[in-house]
């Protein structure tokens, strides 16, 4: 039995954050199960999986995921926020956790999402999984943004990537806090150029195509073109970056000096940073790869892991409580 209660904190990174079934698996082979978790956008969806013991089964289908099967969840739209409107994705999440609510969760969780409006933090602490994952998960310029309660939503990794501070709320007196973009700031995702984007708005059958409606032919011509975006992610030897590459970096760059700064605030006793710079933001195909980085980056901090698991098991840890300004769901 503890004496303290040890905290997870599943960072945002997109397609990187597979990664933390990785350090989940390893976490659990050396007889680790967190007390309490935290996680920003996909890693809140990690941990959520995690806590409902749909893990194993959901790595099995990631595993034998496609380019073309995750196209599938691409929902097309030129004025919704986003380029994908995240409808599927809310489908996808009701498939998994129906009606579960957060509460009712065996491991105390939290997720956060960002307020549009006011730039604040929001946190999901109650209420139903679904609506915190979409919210969490709306990544700005690709998925739309999410309306809940009045409010519009974006990714809650533009305030706060690692949520550090959500476990120690939550209670824990150490945290395991992972970091996915420690190393993606300037590097090369992948060293295989972008296939060449041509807008096309017209088919063969010119009549035929030219009877739709403007919009509706923008649509198509976005949606056959998704799996240039996948490539087109991935930074080239091209003189000139795409529109994705820019994209991607922004994010990038973003994350990381956030990360930073929220960690010279509230630092994790323990920090995970798997090597993933070769792994491009969407590349959800990738996972098997992104998680033996995740097992790997687990191995190496055994030593330090360990040291705080039996500093937990001799006595507590007292932590400061911190005042939290921002909204609370």
């Amino acid at each position: 039995m503890r004496n303290g209660q040890l905290g997870l904190s599943l960072g945002s990174g997109a397609a990187r954050a597979f990664a933390h079934i990785g350090i989940i698996q390893q976490l659990e082979a050396m007889n680790i199960k967190p007390d309490v978790i935290s996680g920003c956008s996909l890693g809140a969806f990690i941990g959520c999986v995690y806590i409902t013991g749909k893990l194993a089964e959901f790595t099995d289908w990631l595993l034998q995921l496609k380019l073309k099967d995750a196209l599938a969840f691409a929902d097309v739209s030129i004025n919704s926020g986003g380029v994908v409107m995240g409808e599927r994705l809310n489908q996808f999440f009701f498939e998994l956790f129906g009606d579960t609510r957060i509460e009712s969760l065996p491991v105390p969780f939290a997720t956060i999402a960002t307020d549009l409006t006011t730039g604040k933090e929001v946190w999901f602490k109650n209420g139903l999984i679904v609506h915190a994952l979409r919210a969490s998960m709306s990544l700005p310029g690709l998925i739309a943004p999410y309306n809940y309660q009045g409010k519009w939503l974006i990714d809650g990794g533009i305030v706060n990537p690692v949520p550090v501070s959500i476990c120690r709320a939550l209670g824990a007196d150490v945290v395991i806090g992972v970091n996915l973009n420690g190393d993606v700031v300037g590097k090369h995702f992948t060293s295989v150029p972008p296939k060449p984007f041509k807008l096309q708005l017209e088919s063969k059958n010119n009549h035929e195509d030219l009877s739709k409606p403007f919009s509706t032919r923008i649509k198509k011509t976005v949606k056959s073109s998704l799996s240039t975006m996948f490539s087109q992610l991935s930074d080239s030897k091209s003189k000139s970056p795409g529109i994705f590459d820019v994209l991607a970096g922004t994010i990038n760059i973003m994350q990381d000096k956030i990360t930073r700064s929220r960690m010279a605030m509230d630092s994790p006793e323990i920090l995970l940073e798997p090597q993933l710079s070769q792994v491009g933001l969407l590349e959800y195909y990738r996972a098997s790869e992104t998680i033996k980085q995740g097992e790997q980056c687990v191995k190496q901090s055994e030593k330090i892991i360990q040291k705080y698991m039996n500093r937990l098991n001799d006595h507590s840890f007292n932590h400061s409580s911190q005042q939290l300004k921002d909204e609370i769901i």
